[in-house]
C-alpha cells in the first residue's frame, strides 16, 4: 500500500492511500450516466495487479491529487459530455471524502461499447 501525504488537524495525524483515492475514483466514475467499463493502459494493467482499479492512475504532489483515468462510454452519447460530466464529478467526490485539493482529472476515452456488448 502506498501511503500518501499525512493531513494534520488538532486530533492527529490523516495519511489517505493512492490506492484509496483510486477506488472513490472506481465507484463515482462507474455510477456516472454513460460509463459502462473501466479500461487501462499496460502501466494501469500492472497496478490492478497490485491491487489498484482498472485505468485510473493518482499523481500525488504536496496537498494535491492529479487522477488519470481510462473508461468504456456507451455507443451513442456524446463523448466529450460524457467526459466532462464525469471529470468534474470525480473532482467533487475526491474533494468531498478526502478533503485533498484535485488539481487536474483526465479522462480517456478508450473505447465505445453497445449495450448489448
Amino acid at each position: 500500500m502506498e501511503a500518501g501525504q499525512a493531513l494534520s488537524s488538532r486530533l492527529g495525524r490523516i495519511t489517505i492511500s493512492s490506492e484509496a483515492i483510486a477506488q472513490i475514483v472506481a465507484e463515482t466514475a462507474l455510477e456516472c450516466y454513460g460509463v459502462v467499463g473501466m479500461k487501462g493502459s499496460l502501466r494501469g494493467q500492472l497496478a490492478r495487479a497490485r491491487g489498484r482499479p482498472r485505468g485510473i492512475e493518482i499523481g500525488r504532489d504536496g496537498g494535491e491529487v492529479t487522477v488519470d483515468l481510462h473508461v468504456v462510454v456507451e455507443y451513442g452519447l456524446n463523448l466529450a459530455e460524457v467526459a466532462s460530466s464525469v471529470s468534474n464529478r470525480v473532482a467533487y467526490e475526491v474533494r468531498r471524502l478526502t478533503g485533498l485539493r484535485v488539481r487536474a482529472v483526465e479522462v480517456h476515452v478508450d473505447d465505445v461499447r453497445t449495450g448489448g456488448k
